[in-house]
């Protein structure tokens, strides 16, 4: 089934350190996967408009504030990754029937409360746990039990031990055992609907990839929202064949430059200021007018990533197909979300990945850009209280799409009623 939904505006996530100057242009354009071709459009917003936003969000936005009970999951290789868990409200038990007496002795059986469904996000490139903002809002307010957690080397997670140690790249299969481990600390029992943007998805297919009999067992929900399941090198991202094709020889020898100067860049991150900002809106959003306070919290999320970090996952998303690993989520609900305006993952991408799922819901969402679950909340908390409901979550989580927001920032419109294909 394919839907079209129609949007509202929203926000974008939180930081850690600045790294901008050259690689200020470059870690924008790669933050949403772009190329360094786009700094020559300078499509930055004016100063002003950015200084009101900058001081909008730093001194009372709502954004990247929600905070849950913390907990730390460790890789395989020792890495400590930070995730932090929204309970469910405890239930107060009903009080016991009295007690008959047995004329035959013998145990009188209790019932076992089932488990309660665990949500559990997995954010994208350059991003961290933050950018869930409203749909974390949402599930808060349904008293839905979620799990959010920082990928390795972003947000509060620690640098990766192994890469630290020179050892091999960063692959999306790492990312995937990565994630397992947070199950394991975090919701090790009861049933989980997995819900991943961008890279975020992408680990969710590699975790099914290696782990099907967890999949099997446990899962009962995915939500792949401005994704891909392969093909990444063929995007080009807006720009002409040509622009691509020169960044693709040389952004990767560029970023490993710069990711061994950081503290250079870390220096002449002010130089890039304004084309950053231009070029986080243009591969984050394709609304006409995004809130400005939305786009610098999306623009600090990624500022936070140190360059080297850019450096070091950049070559994982050529090398990576995980169609074969969408066979695992045959018979299970599956929603895919994209944005018509996506330049990262475009939408073309989720159609592939839902020929591949012919049962899957594919909801396409008009003048939405990459981070479609911060420009358009209301329709991706819609869609994703049905996914919810239909995996067996709380009655409550039917409410989820009427929390758009947490200071009025949105504003809320209706997603046309589904319509098949």
């Amino acid at each position: 089934m394919v839907v079209a939904a129609t949007g509202a505006t929203a926000p974008a996530p939180r930081a850690r350190r600045r790294p901008t100057g050259l690689a200020g242009a470059a870690i924008g354009v790669l933050a949403a996967g772009a190329a360094a071709g786009v700094v020559v459009e300078r499509l930055a917003m004016g100063g002003g408009v950015r200084r009101r936003a900058r001081l909008a969000l730093e001194f009372g936005g709502p954004y990247g504030t929600l905070r849950g009970t913390p907990g730390t999951a460790f890789a395989e290789d020792g890495t400590a990754l930070h995730y932090e868990v929204d309970e469910a409200p405890v239930a107060v038990p009903e009080p016991a029937p009295p007690r008959r007496r047995r004329l035959f002795g013998g145990r009188r059986e209790q019932a076992v409360r089932p488990a309660p469904v665990t949500v559990v996000f997995s954010h994208g490139y350059c991003l961290n746990q933050d950018s869930w903002h409203f749909q974390r809002a949402a599930l808060r307010a349904a008293g839905v039990r979620a799990v959010y957690w920082d990928q390795r080397s972003h947000g509060r997670s620690g640098r990766g031990v192994t890469r630290a140690q020179q050892g091999p790249p960063v692959t999306i299969d790492q990312l995937g055992r990565d994630l397992k481990a947070v199950i394991d600390a975090a919701a090790p029992t009861g049933p989980l609907v997995l819900v991943g943007h961008s890279m975020g998805g992408m680990t969710v297919m590699a975790l099914a990839e290696q782990f099907p009999g967890l999949v099997r067992e446990r899962v009962a929900g995915i939500a792949l929202v401005g994704t891909s399941s392969g093909g990444l090198a063929d995007v080009h991202f807006g720009l002409p064949a040509i622009g691509v094709n020169a960044v693709r020889r040389l952004l990767p020898g560029v970023l490993r430059a710069l990711g061994r100067r950081a503290d250079l860049v870390e220096r002449g991150r002010q130089a890039t200021a304004d084309v950053l900002a231009g070029i986080v809106t243009r591969y984050s959003f394709a609304s006409a007018e995004v809130d400005p306070v939305v786009a610098r919290f999306a623009e600090r999320m990624i500022e936070s990533t140190p360059i080297d970090v850019v450096a070091e996952f950049y070559p994982a998303f050529d090398a990576h197909d995980k169609t074969a690993a969408l066979a695992r989520f045959h018979g299970l609900p599956v929603l895919i979300v994209a944005g018509e305006g996506d330049l990262v993952t475009p939408v073309g991408h989720s159609e592939a990945m839902a020929r591949e799922l012919p049962d899957a819901e594919l909801v396409r969402v008009p003048d939405a850009g990459h981070l479609v679950m911060l420009e358009h909340p209301e329709i991706v908390n819609a869609r994703l209280a049905d996914l919810l409901a239909r995996a067996g979550a709380p009655s409550g989580a039917a409410t989820v799409g009427s929390h758009g927001s947490t200071r009025g920032t949105a504003r809320p419109q209706r997603a046309e009623p589904p319509r098949s294909q």
